[in-house]
């Protein structure tokens, strides 16, 4: 191979390629092409002819600007050409930061360029163009076009081509030229990482025994779906996700290639048509050099998916795998004899260990729960009804079905085995309700299972809530509050002492909120945090957590009792439920802590009424109470479909009985492979928010009637559920649908403030 020259190596250390990667909004337009490697840099320079210093080059396809300021160490003029505007100005402005005003940028398609008011001694075009022959009016007679040819391979050539009378002819094949990157080098362009970062994470990846892309993902909290398929784009690779796939997966393609082959490959074959091989894989850097060496004549398309995708193919085929030779062993289809009990219809050996559990059912439980982490499910629901088995996701507060699991009878009380075995379950107990837990683990991510079981008509139904263990909760800012209630929760935490309650029904995010306070607190780590929950939902680091232990005695009034000799700062009690956690949280409140509790009622007037029924004195309430957080969950909008939407006439009139405001506007989420079609991802809270100042302690000291309170706190600026809920509305967070589900009726409509109302 040619040596590089001496000139071209000065001008290669000359030009720091740092100093081209890309920001983040022109990651979709920059690829290898755009910003190579140095190493193809010098590989070019070395192919071309040699650049002297009194020469005129033109660079097509610019991309980034980085092979065009090393030829401007080499030239005396370079001209870069680029016909995506967003990329080349951010070029021009590189240039002129540089000093490099020996570039002229032009923006424009090769067909549509004017030519330059020299010709070019050379035209170097590092992009795929459909035709090269207008590029020979920018070159000199005798000038040289190098170009790539080559396109349909994964790696192209550069060919060169001569100008004469006005003709380009063709010279020969100069070699090679590899403009792939791997994986590191990709996110490092798009400004992800930088070199200190992925030296730590090939670090920890090298002690964890994974890959430093699981590493990095996990660290710097990259969202799977949006880094898969930036990575896709950037590798000229096809990015596809499960969905697609599952309906038409190929089992007996599966079953030619060896496990452990396909395993270390990180590669699975989906498809075969037409002597061509459809394979996936989560490896963007995955080489198919050795499947094609055992699959001759075949061409493979290798298409990329997230690792959680991966995952689930790899489930659905290793359970069609074993469904299928489970229902040779065992006969498919089988019904009870007449007369049998049906116990001995279980798909477990009823040995004493347990030990024989069909494999089939284990990989059918555990593609259930990849299909749940992957629709990001709070919770899944396993049920039968007759010789139906239902099995359903919780998705943004909604339950989905599951069609594919097509179960029978007999395979259900298997499934419903494997799940009381993994939680520690009594598997010969179908009479009593059952609860326990379990732990998945996904790759870097872990999830903490809770497991009820219960008995029904038609037998015993489960249902598992998952919970995702990432040692961080959510922030403040995440939970979607406002920014007015959010910086009031904030400064709630930085109170020396009092008692804060956050208030709702089940599965209204109490816990969520909660926790969002205590990451800020361990984020602080100037106060020691004690926490007493049942269960511990989430695990939280710097945050010291205990568990209640009922059956020996350890309750959250107990904990109470010992936390305050602790020297804590501040204390999380899970949940009020009875007077002796009610006045130990009070206590604990006056001997200068900070107490972060829940309680279940519907708003934050209610809370008040609460405490009463639990025996509080008034005036300790008010002594100590600091605010009240009542919230309901609502579907978010999602942001990648969100459009301007027609509101229901039924609602607004519930909503404005004098007639919406000129300015009234609402969204709604048209539906997009980002939400599966669904218009909304994800769910926000929607709160009330009640201070507790002056006015209102001497209302709650009084004990008035429910109503009173509520017109005091209304007049004492209350921010109620309705004004939450129509802020979001308006800002395009929320749909106004939502609002009927998170409202009574009687809130709607707006609350009267300001006086004394007459109690009728």
């Amino acid at each position: 191979m040619k040596r590089v020259y001496a000139r071209a190596l000065e001008a290669l250390r000359s030009v720091s390629r740092h100093d081209f990667v890309s920001g983040s909004d022109l990651v979709p337009s920059i690829t290898g092409h755009s910003i190579p490697r140095e190493e193809t840099v010098s590989h070019i320079l070395s192919l071309i002819p040699e650049i002297e210093p009194d020469q005129v080059v033109m660079h097509v396809g610019g991309g980034s600007g980085y092979l065009a300021a090393v030829l401007s160490e080499l030239a005396h003029r370079v001209v870069y050409l680029e016909k995506n505007a967003v990329v080349a100005e951010a070029a021009r402005e590189r240039f002129f930061r540089l000093g490099m005003h020996n570039v002229d940028v032009l923006v424009a398609s090769v067909d549509e360029a004017p030519g330059p008011d020299q010709p070019c001694d050379l035209v170097l075009c590092t992009t795929f163009i459909k035709e090269r022959n207008p590029l020979a009016h920018f070159l000199r007679e005798g000038g040289h076009l190098v170009c790539l040819e080559g396109r349909a391979g994964p790696v192209p050539s550069l060919a060169m081509f001569v100008k004469r009378e006005a003709r380009l002819e063709r010279v020969r094949t100069l070699g090679w030229v590899d403009f792939n990157r791997n994986v590191e080098q990709i996110l490092i362009d798009q400004g992800v990482v930088d070199d200190k970062t992925l030296a730590e994470a090939k670090a920890e990846a090298a002690k964890q025994n994974c890959r430093v892309l699981d590493v990095l993902r996990r660290k710097l909290n990259l969202e799977e779906i949006d880094l898969y398929r930036s990575l896709a784009r950037q590798r000229g690779m096809t990015f596809t996700d499960a969905d697609e796939l599952l309906p038409d997966l190929h089992p007996a393609l599966f079953r030619r290639f060896s496990r452990t082959f396909l395993d270390l490959s990180r590669m699975i074959p989906v498809a075969q048509d037409d002597g061509k091989i459809t394979v996936v894989t989560d490896d963007p850097d995955a080489r198919t050099d050795q499947l094609e060496r055992l699959s001759p004549n075949q061409v493979i398309d290798c298409l990329l998916v997230t690792p959680t995708d991966f995952r689930r193919i790899w489930s659905a085929l290793d359970l069609t795998v074993k469904g299928s030779n489970f229902a040779a062993d065992h006969g498919a289809g089988v019904e009870p004899k007449p007369g049998s009990d049906g116990h001995s219809d279980q798909l477990l050996a009823n040995d004493p260990n347990n030990k024989h559990i069909s494999p089939y059912l284990v990989s059918v439980y555990e593609a259930i729960l990849l299909d749940a982490v992957s629709e990001k499910a709070s919770d899944i629901h396993i049920e039968q009804y007759g010789d139906r088995i239902r099995i359903r996701l919780r998705v943004d507060g909604d339950l989905h079905d599951l069609p594919q699991y097509q179960l029978s009878p007999r395979e259900f009380k298997g499934v419903i085995n494997v799940i009381k075995l993994r939680a520690e379950l009594n598997i010969a107990e179908h009479r009593l309700p059952q609860g326990g837990r379990s732990r998945l683990q996904l790759g870097d991510m872990a999830y903490d299972l809770r497991i009820q079981t219960q008995p029904s008509l038609h037998g015993e139904h489960a249902i598992i809530r998952l919970l995702p263990q990432t040692g961080r909760a959510m922030t403040i800012t995440e939970l979607g509050m406002s920014a007015m209630i959010g910086g009031r929760y904030q400064r709630l935490l930085d109170n020396p002492a009092g008692l804060v309650l956050v208030v709702g029904p089940t599965g209204s995010g109490k816990s969520t909120t909660l926790y969002a306070g205590l990451q800020t607190l361990a984020d602080d780590g100037r106060r020691k945090v004690i926490t007493v929950e049942d269960p511990i939902e989430y695990s939280i680091d710097n945050i010291q957590q205990t568990r209640v232990r009922s059956e020996i005695g350890f309750g959250f009034a107990d904990a109470m009792r010992a936390f305050v000799r602790e020297d804590p700062d501040v204390i999380l009690v899970g949940e009020i439920r009875d007077q002796e956690t009610a006045l130990e949280a009070i206590r604990a409140s006056q001997t200068g802590h900070v107490v972060l509790s829940t309680l279940h009622c519907n708003d934050a007037v209610d809370s008040l009424q609460r405490l009463y029924d639990l025996g509080v004195h008034p005036n300790s309430i008010a002594g100590e109470l600091l605010a009240v957080i009542a919230q309901r969950l609502a579907k978010r909008i999602c942001t990648h479909c969100r459009e301007s939407a027609r509101p229901d006439p039924v609602i607004l009139s519930e909503m404005f009985p004098d007639g919406p405001p000129a300015d009234f506007r609402c969204f709604e989420g048209a539906g997009c492979d980002k939400c599966n079609g669904r218009g909304t991802q994800g769910r926000v809270a929607i709160v009330e928010y009640m201070e507790v100042d002056s006015d209102i302690r001497n209302a709650i000291s009084s004990q008035p009637p429910i109503g009173e309170l509520r017109w005091r706190a209304l007049d004492a600026g209350l921010i109620t559920m309705r004004d939450s809920a129509l802020d979001h509305v308006i800002e395009g967070i929320i749909p106004l649908s939502e609002l009927p589900r998170i409202l009574p009726r009687e809130r709607m409509a707006p609350e009267v403030r300001g006086g004394r109302r007459s109690q009728e």
